[in-house]
């Protein structure tokens, strides 16, 4: 019972969405609520809605201030060398900047972390898109694609936790898939060179523009009046405020990194003195803030509306169910294939389990399944971090840095998912091809 409400909830959440019949923020919010009354769980509703709120609150904060920093520091004009190196390396040209950003992601990705990802190459990139006229859809597939392969180095969140579940080292799960994952790198770079080649055919070769400013306004540009002495004052203060800017963000990623803080502690912190020295008067700075009230409202809400969605399917025990059943059907006849199938199917089971759900209550079943017919448990693990939660994530409604994504873009959740599903399918099948031609697994 509880694994078919489950299964229901989750396949009409992505019809719903996909089909744009319902906005995103109102299914994430319903859905799970009707599936809750409609299981009998009325009485335990609001514990389980806010359990599951409590639990996205911290990121909710950290996305809130970390939107607000990075919006202040393209106004401020950090991200100009690179978006005005990116055009003149591009010649204007939509194919080269679409490379350009599966390579960009791919380097920012090595840390690990979806969200400070997306939010380090949008807040780059997106003024370039907007600039040459180019989709955001572009640009929400192509920096999925690299994040998700990315998303498979040993400190990312899905391989710790497949180490953790089988209790594993990393030489035991990473290494072996290492040349899996190089070829899922070229596959991303190939994938980038078409899907920039069908962008440029939509838009044809584009003159590059001017290296002027972005669309930002500058607030510390001296008035059309002023004398060359002013204008003088005005360039000193902003180079002063660009090196300023650029050892703050570089302090701010190194912490992150190291996770000197918690993330949302980091981000209140950087964006409060960011404000402080680029806006120093109150006018600025809620000029400011109302200035990207807009983009921090967007993405907030819709990782609190996921809260609830989570919330709910772990307080009702559904993705528990879901995860007894998924493991049921398996037939015996498979079992000596579970690595292959395993992998093929991680990435689109990232739209239905939750990286903890999969890693902590299928995985553990899937391995234990399979080292009675011979296979190695850690032949799993490999399989599973080959697409769940790793290419899949940046396409999943379970996933908060998901929204991030796709705010920050500017696309809808159903947009996004159909418009690169197929890409990012494609990397978890390159990379099981490869892991079965190294012997990272086995047929």
């Amino acid at each position: 019972m509880q694994a078919a409400l489950g299964f229901a909830t989750i396949a009409l959440f992505l019809l719903l969405t996909m089909s744009g019949r319902v906005s995103v923020l109102v299914a994430l919010v319903v859905l799970p609520v009707l599936a809750a009354l409609a299981g009998g769980f009325a009485g335990e509703l609001g514990e389980m809605v806010l359990d599951g709120l409590s639990k996205v609150a911290p990121t909710g904060i950290m996305i809130a201030f970390a939107v607000l920093y990075f919006s202040l520091m393209v106004d401020a004009g950090l991200f100009d060398p690179l978006i005005r190196g990116l055009l003149r390396l591009a010649e204007g040209d939509p194919l080269r900047i679409t490379v350009a950003t599966a390579v960009l992601t791919l380097c920012v990705a090595l840390d690990g972390d979806g969200a400070s990802t997306f939010l380090i190459t949008v807040s780059a990139l997106l003024p370039v898109y907007r600039r040459l006229g180019m989709s955001p859809l572009v640009l929400s597939g192509v920096v999925c694609l690299g994040a998700g392969v990315m998303n498979m180095v040993p400190w990312g969140g899905p391989t710790v936790r497949a180490m953790a579940a089988l209790k594993l080292e990393s030489s035991e799960v990473f290494t072996p898939v290492l040349p899996a994952m190089g070829l899922g790198i070229v596959w991303v770079l190939v994938a980038a060179w078409l899907i920039g080649r069908r962008e440029r055919r939509r838009l044809g070769a584009l003159t590059v523009p001017g290296p002027g400013t972005t669309e930002a306004v500058r607030t510390t540009a001296a008035a059309p009046g002023d004398g060359p002495g002013a204008v003088r004052v005005a360039e000193h203060r902003r180079l002063g405020l660009t090196v300023f800017n650029l050892l703050l963000t570089v302090v701010l990623v190194v912490a992150l990194v190291l996770e000197v803080m918690p993330l949302p502690v980091l981000f209140v912190l950087g964006f409060a003195v960011a404000l402080l020295v680029n806006h120093p008067t109150w006018e600025q700075q809620q000029a400011l803030l109302d200035r990207h009230a807009k983009n921090v409202v967007l993405v907030t809400t819709m990782i609190f509306a996921a809260g609830v969605l989570t919330g709910v399917l772990t307080g009702t025990r559904m993705i528990d169910a879901m995860a007894e059943a998924l493991v049921s059907v398996i037939p015996g006849s498979l079992g000596g294939h579970l690595p292959v199938l395993v992998a093929v199917t991680g990435m689109p089971l990232s739209l239905v389990f939750t990286p903890d759900a999969y890693y902590f209550g299928v995985l553990p079943v899937l391995a234990e399944t399979a080292h009675g017919f011979g296979t190695d448990p850690a032949e799993v693990a490999r399989a599973a971090i080959l697409g769940q939660m790793t290419t899949g994530f940046p396409l999943s409604p379970l996933t908060a840095s998901t929204f991030i994504l796709v705010g920050m873009s500017g696309v809808q959740l159903g947009e996004h998912q159909r418009f690169v599903f197929r890409w990012a399918f494609a990397t978890t099948l390159v990379m099981t091809a490869g892991a079965l031609l190294t012997g990272a697994l086995s047929l």
